[in-house]
């Protein structure tokens, strides 16, 4: 069994809690918080405490809090020569306290704290100094049904840089759809089924060959129509974007769409 102690009270730290508290081959030893308020109602099933002074014996620490808070929490651990992990997609394993044995275990995934979420869905970066840490990394990924992937803090830097274009920036898109349909008086949810479908087909198909749409049709009226339609500036900039950017990817020639004429 893999004893272990959280730092932090975040999406992810609580998420953690939950799933190592699910399985027999983890057993969650104490939860620390600044902030003793922040995990109170979980007093009854763990050990909490907000003193660092206090934290007890574990095989593993694992720091989920904000990246800007990482280092400066390992330096404050009153232990050495411990294993203690961050769970950030791009902190350098370097600006973990090197008192410590140090480690990154990375769920590439997106947490809500009221979201339940499977781990057997959750691909596990990991990385560590000693390749004895690894080992230990990888069967605490295996005890949660996670897939765990042995990837050295650039591999990890671009993993969470493609993720933000997947996760974050596609979401905004979400919120700008919804705009438009909820000024018109449209239901969203119409929209629900197409969102499913275009994230089914990249799993058989490259995002390359699977783009259809207006910009690879090179379709300049309705390019112009859809901008025409657009009220919020900020939007026709962004549609504007990315269909210059669609466009060159799949290697369309364009001239300048009616709305972009420059003034004589």
């Amino acid at each position: 069994m893999i004893s272990v102690v959280i730092l932090g009270a975040g999406n992810v730290a609580t998420h953690l809690y939950k799933t190592f508290n699910k399985t027999d081959d983890i057993r969650v030893n104490q939860w620390f918080s600044r902030k003793i308020s922040s995990i109170k109602s979980y007093k009854n099933e763990v050990d909490i405490t907000d003193d660092l002074t206090q934290l007890k014996e574990a095989d593993l620490y694992f720091i989920a809090v904000s990246d800007d808070a990482i280092s400066n929490l390992s330096s404050k651990l009153p232990f050495e020569n411990r294993l203690v992990v961050h769970t950030s997609g791009t902190v350098n394993i370097h600006d973990l306290d090197k008192k410590n044995r140090r480690g990154v275990f990375y769920p590439l995934q997106t947490f809500s704290k009221d979201a339940s979420l499977d781990f057997a869905n959750v691909p596990i970066c990991i990385e560590a100094i000693d390749r004895s840490d690894r080992k230990i990394l990888k069967s605490l990924a295996q005890a949660i049904g996670s897939n765990s992937h042995k990837v050295n803090t650039e591999q990890r830097k671009a993993l969470h840089l493609a993720a933000v274009f997947v996760n974050n920036f596609t979401n905004q898109m979400y919120r700008i759809a919804h705009e438009i349909t909820e000024a018109e008086g449209v239901e969203f949810d119409i929209l629900k089924p197409l969102i499913l479908e275009t994230a089914k087909k990249i799993q058989s198909l490259s995002p390359y060959m699977a783009q259809t749409g207006p910009a690879k049709r090179n379709d300049k009226k309705t390019i112009h129509k859809h901008l025409e339609l657009l009220k919020n500036e900020q939007h026709k900039a962004i549609y504007e974007l990315m269909t210059a950017s669609i466009q060159k990817t799949q290697g369309v020639a364009t001239r300048p769409t009616p709305n972009s004429k420059k003034n004589n």
